[in-house]
């Protein structure tokens, strides 16, 4: 199945750019381009892409409030952000406002489609490096941050807690289980739950949640 693509950017080379790369793989087409939030808001209801990809830096409306909106008005959206640096504040601000990760600007074309797949399967891009530092790092200064939920801990099982951590530190679902050496659906099971006790969307507020919550310390 094809994965349908809104590119957001104000730049229209970067949009050209991503546009040639991702319309060379076989499995994914461009559907459409935006120059800015309020416009992507619009061409995310009129096109139903199956991933955003979401500049941050815009003019009318940033990619933080478009990303609001879009999750807003679609639980089961997926925007992907687009960064320049690898420590952007805005950047988290993005990720707890629905974006279920983020991409360096600078990406290979296979970083690129990789990025775009992983998304659009259900999964966050939490595995790169740059993603964890960035999420703990912020997730720790962020003044925004809210305080740990110790109730909505305290529902999750002591093995839920355990995955929990894990997803925070940036493992897939596989090699949760190779960790705990346990059957892939079994992990897939503890992630669903974990997200429906914690009123949660994905892994990506997840990992954010347990770093805000403290579960698991930054650095």
């Amino acid at each position: 199945m094809t994965i349908r693509v809104l590119i957001v950017d104000d730049q229209i080379m970067v949009r050209e750019g991503f546009s040639v790369l991702l319309n060379a793989m076989p499995d994914i087409e461009v559907v459409g381009e935006a120059v800015n939030g309020r416009e992507a808001v619009r061409q995310v209801e009129a096109l139903r892409p199956d991933v955003v990809l979401m500049d941050i830096r815009m003019p009318e409306m940033n990619g933080i409030d478009a990303t609001r909106e879009i999750v807003a008005a679609d639980g089961e959206a997926k925007v992907l952000v687009l960064t320049t640096f690898d420590l952007d504040e805005y950047v988290y601000q993005a990720l707890r406002a629905g974006a279920s990760g983020f991409l360096l600007k600078d990406a290979s074309a296979r970083q690129l489609a990789e990025g775009v797949r992983v998304v659009a399967g259900g999964e966050a891009l939490l595995a790169p490096t740059v993603t964890k530092r960035l999420i703990t790092e912020f997730a720790r200064t962020a003044e925004t941050a809210r305080p740990p939920a110790l109730a909505q801990v305290g529902d999750l099982t002591e093995r839920e807690t355990e995955v929990l951590v894990l997803i925070a530190q940036g493992l897939s679902n596989g090699e949760i289980a190779a960790h705990l050496v346990v059957a892939e659906s079994t992990i897939k099971t503890h992630v669903s739950r974990i997200l429906v006790k914690l009123g949660l969307r994905d892994r990506t507020q997840a990992a954010v949640f347990a770093y805000e919550a403290r579960l698991v310390t930054p650095g």
